[in-house]
């Protein structure tokens, strides 16, 4: 597998993080199921709803605990697939499996105020999109991603800033967004448009933009942050990271740009269908009923009296 069998099995799947996400689960279910009635409000949590969360944890595994994460320091079209799972198919996914009454006694202890402003959607918009846009930087990218403890922060940044960017759309409490759909095609048509240019910053470059896949150096320390070990010895073992380049590194970074933007626009159609299909359903709901009363004759054709 794109010599990685070169890589320890701990290495590779991450059993650590694993248990840590289990343990999530864990908590989830004991929220929900055992403990629900300590919560004000609480209702029973459908298995559609424990699928979604599920599902997401999933994907975040996937993201930064599997193959996938390791082969992320060794090519860029890897890396942004991760980033894509990892921000935009995981968050709607736990939001959508998380009832409003579990998180409710956490917004109640925000001032207004701050709430009104943190779950903003332009804010949101431009909080994400900003993290996301500035963290590829060429310059800033390779900072972040030799630096162990700014990479932690950025990445728990983004997070932070993915599921906030979510939470109009597949937030739980709608009385703290209330958008209407209209006004969420709106925003998912925003949402894409100020992706658009970190995306197309890589897909049109004319020449690799990131050190940390061309440069031997700088690669191996990126890569002892994922994998325990020291920057010399891998350097001597690998040589650098054309040991495991598929493609010329302008190309992988180019289909990684590509394969960012077909997710983004997969999973951005995917809920656009959605909402319009609510939209659709809410509004047959709501209009009022034009059909007219069956008209009701007697034997010799006339209208029968109440």
């Amino acid at each position: 597998m794109f010599g990685l069998d070169q890589f320890s099995w701990t290495a590779k799947w991450s059993p650590y993080f694993f248990l840590f996400l289990v343990a999530v689960a864990l908590l989830y279910w004991l929220a929900v199921e055992k403990y629900r009635h300590k919560f004000a409000d609480s209702g029973p949590v459908t298995p559609r709803q424990k699928l979604f969360f599920l599902s997401g944890l999933l994907m975040i595994y996937i993201a930064h605990g599997s193959p996938l994460d390791l082969m992320g320091h060794l090519m860029f079209s890897a890396h942004m697939s991760s980033m894509a799972i990892a921000f935009l198919i995981a968050p709607p996914l736990l939001w959508l499996g998380i009832p409003g009454w579990l998180i409710a006694p956490l917004f109640m202890r925000w001032k207004k105020t701050w709430l009104r402003f943190l779950l903003n959607p332009i804010f949101t918009l431009l909080f994400f999109n900003g993290v996301f846009s500035f963290y590829h930087i060429p310059a800033l990218h390779d900072m972040i991603m030799t630096n162990y403890w700014l990479h932690t922060a950025v990445y728990v940044l983004l997070y932070a800033s993915a599921l906030l960017m979510w939470w109009p759309i597949a937030g739980p409490l709608r009385e703290l967004h209330g958008l209407s759909d209209l006004k969420k095609v709106a925003y998912v048509f925003a949402d894409g448009v100020l992706l658009t240019p970190a995306c197309a910053l890589i897909i049109f470059a004319n020449a690799p933009l990131y050190d940390i896949y061309s440069d031997p150096q700088l690669w191996a320390t990126a890569l002892g942050y994922c994998v325990p070990g020291d920057a010399a010895v891998f350097l001597e073992k690998f040589r650098g990271p054309e040991t495991f380049a598929l493609i010329p590194p302008i190309h992988d970074q180019q289909l990684g740009g590509v394969i960012m933007k077909l997710m983004q626009e997969l999973m951005y159609g995917s809920i656009l269908f959605y909402i319009l299909y609510h939209w659709y359903k809410s509004e047959n709901r709501s209009a009022p009923d034009m059909s007219l009363d069956p008209i009701d004759l007697d034997a010799d054709g006339n209208l029968k009296r109440a």
